[in-house]
Parts: C-alpha cells; structure tokens; sequence
C-alpha cells in the first residue's frame, strides 16, 4: 500500500475514533486529532464548523444511537486531497446497522480533515 493510501485511511480511522468516542473528553481529543481547527461537517442534518460544533453533532448521535459503533464498509479511496468512504452504525449487542451512510472528505495540508460531506444511505423511520 503506497504511503498515499495510507494517508487517506489514517484520516479516516481518526474519523471514526472520534465517531465512536463515548466520553466527551476522548470525543474532544479524538475531534481535534482528526479535524483541521477550522473544520467543517455537513450532512443532511447537520452543518457545522470547528471542534465544539462537530464534537456537539458526534454527542447527539451517541445520544440517539445508544449502544452503536461507526465501522467502514468497503474500502477508502482517495485521490489529491479528496477521500470517499462508506459506514454503518452497528448495534453492539445484536450487529443490526439500521443507518448506513456514505461522506466525502477533505484533508489540509498535515493531513487533518478539512470538510465532511455527508449523506445517509439508509435511516430508519422516525429516526
């Protein structure tokens, strides 16, 4: 794997680190580790700026999805500054993934993300 591949899926495992940190102080640390300071996430839900907005977002889905983990589906593919991916939010107790998404990201130049655009593949009614 060349060390451009290795680039993207780093950014994208502190992605989910952040995603599936449960404390918010590791949320706030794993946040800061993987967004550029400025950073920005949108999805159909959501659009935010700068750690505390994200960390925020990242809390109210641990709220909603109790007992869930974020894990990659398939591979990560990347190109320039630009890497796509797909995920699932999976139960820890029975593995049903009842949301499933696909985001787009951007990297700064040290290779922190600059900008998520996110989009749900799969939500469940009511949700």
């Amino acid at each position: 794997m060349s060390a451009t591949a290795h680039r993207y899926e780093d950014a994208v495992a502190r992605y989910f680190e952040a995603w599936n940190a449960e404390d918010p102080a590791a949320r706030a640390k794993a946040v800061a580790a993987a967004w550029a300071e400025d950073g920005r996430y949108t999805d159909p839900l959501a659009d935010v700026h700068g750690h505390e907005g994200i960390a925020a977002v990242i809390a109210a889905a641990r709220e909603q999805f109790p007992g869930f983990a974020f894990r990659l589906t398939g591979v990560v593919e990347g190109h320039h500054d630009i890497a796509r991916f797909s995920w699932e939010l999976v139960s820890t107790a029975d593995g049903s993934a009842p949301v499933a998404g696909s985001d787009v990201i951007t990297l700064d130049g040290q290779d922190r993300i600059r900008a998520v655009l996110g989009f749900l593949d799969r939500v469940p009614a009511g949700a």
